[in-house]
């Protein structure tokens, strides 16, 4: 009942994670035309979020040793709500760089815990179902901020989300008790190892998983900042339009990993990822296409794609390197992604700016290329251990 009550929780926690990941790249057109800085100036922001959730990422470990699971959830998620509040009244660009701060660093050591608890004690279906629950909220915020553009603008897209962030607070704080009876967290978490991360990359498989990691979250990262800007100025789309549209992105990754949770009952993580990673290939194609139906239905497909990777090479880190070392890897490997996503988005801005947006379907399949063909090295690596 307590394991039950639990998972329940941490699929609102992943909501939460979710719910900001997607509001700059659909407020970005307007914002960026309201405080008058460049196009490509998203790309700081960005860069700065994703700073901090690296920086949280690589010490999760040493983190949840300390206050536990539970407790680092609930810190987490009061940061992500305080400076998404402070965004909304923010008076400049300079004060949304600032907030821009406890946002990533909110995110990290969240997502590696939850990541790590859920690959130990529940099923390959859990995980997907989790990210879906991520997806819930990435949906979410693009329709919220495309119907407050249409309204009261960016600002107001942003002050609700953060109240909602606010409210899960409450439910996360109230559920403490629940992650000390059900899970004896304490003693679990007290024998994680953490060994320091040239010792982590002499692991067999540990560089090339980094590498698919980095290129995932930099296809994701990708075209979830840059989807709408392309809409808008290589394809003419309106940006309430180009928002609406962004949406079907993250609700192809919601749909496709409520999916892959079934499906994850009769494929292996390894198949599912290589189904995914043929759904992104075609997507792109589909972009390539002036047509608004191509437009649509490729930003679904990619989400479609982008939708098992993720989880399966998470739930696969304590049978690639185990148990003991599954919170320090999963650390590691969410700061790799987070690295993807800090840099390969930023450089598409500037390459974007100085050339044309139009380049976005070309960047994205060259990293989904390399993607490929680390995932497959990957598998050729590691040496599998018993989990459960």
């Amino acid at each position: 009942m307590h394991v039950t009550a639990l998972l329940v929780i941490i699929y609102a926690a992943f909501i939460s994670l979710g719910l900001p990941d997607s509001l700059l790249g659909t407020a970005w057109p307007t914002l960026h035309t309201e405080l008058g800085v460049p196009v490509s100036w998203a790309g700081v922001v960005s860069f700065i979020v994703i700073g901090g959730t690296i920086v949280s990422s690589y010490l999760s470990s040493r983190v949840i040793r300390r206050l536990g699971t539970g407790l680092t959830t609930v810190v987490s998620v009061a940061m992500t709500a305080a400076a998404l509040l402070g965004i909304a009244v923010a008076p400049g660009f300079w004060a949304i760089l600032l907030w821009a701060i406890p946002l990533g660093l909110g995110a990290g050591s969240v997502d590696a815990g939850l990541n790590n608890f859920v690959a130990l004690h529940y099923q390959a279906k859990h995980m997907n179902w989790l990210h879906s629950f991520w997806g819930i909220g990435v949906t979410l915020s693009p329709l919220i901020m495309s119907w407050a553009l249409a309204h009261d603008g960016w600002r107001f897209g942003y002050s609700t989300v953060g109240l909602i962030q606010l409210g899960l607070v409450i439910v996360l704080f109230a559920s403490l008790p629940l992650w000390r009876r059900a899970t004896g967290q304490s003693a679990a978490e007290s024998g994680f190892k953490v060994l320091p991360l040239r010792e982590l990359l002499r692991l067999p498989g540990a560089k090339p998983v980094l590498a698919a990691f980095f290129c995932y979250c930099a296809v994701e990262g990708t075209a979830g900042l840059w989807g709408g800007t392309f809409l808008v100025l290589a394809r003419g789309v309106e940006p309430e339009t180009a928002a609406s549209w962004i949406s079907l992105y993250y609700f192809g990754i919601t749909l496709g990993r409520l999916l892959s949770g079934f499906l994850a009952m009769r494929i292996s993580n390894r198949n599912l990822i290589r189904l995914g990673e043929a759904l992104i290939c075609a997507g792109v194609l589909l972009l390539l296409l002036p047509a608004g139906w191509a437009l649509r239905l490729g930003f679904i497909i990619i989400g479609l794609g982008c939708a098992p990777i993720f989880p399966a090479l998470l739930h696969d880190t304590p049978v690639h390197f185990g148990a003991d070392l599954s919170q320090a890897m999963m650390g590691v490997q969410m700061a790799f992604a987070y690295v993807g996503g800090m840099i390969m988005p930023p450089l598409f801005g500037y390459i974007g700016e100085h050339l044309t947006m139009g380049l976005l379907p070309l960047y994205l399949i060259a990293l989904a290329v390399v993607m490929v063909v680390e995932v497959e090295r990957t598998a050729r690596a590691v040496v599998p251990h018993a989990v459960r």
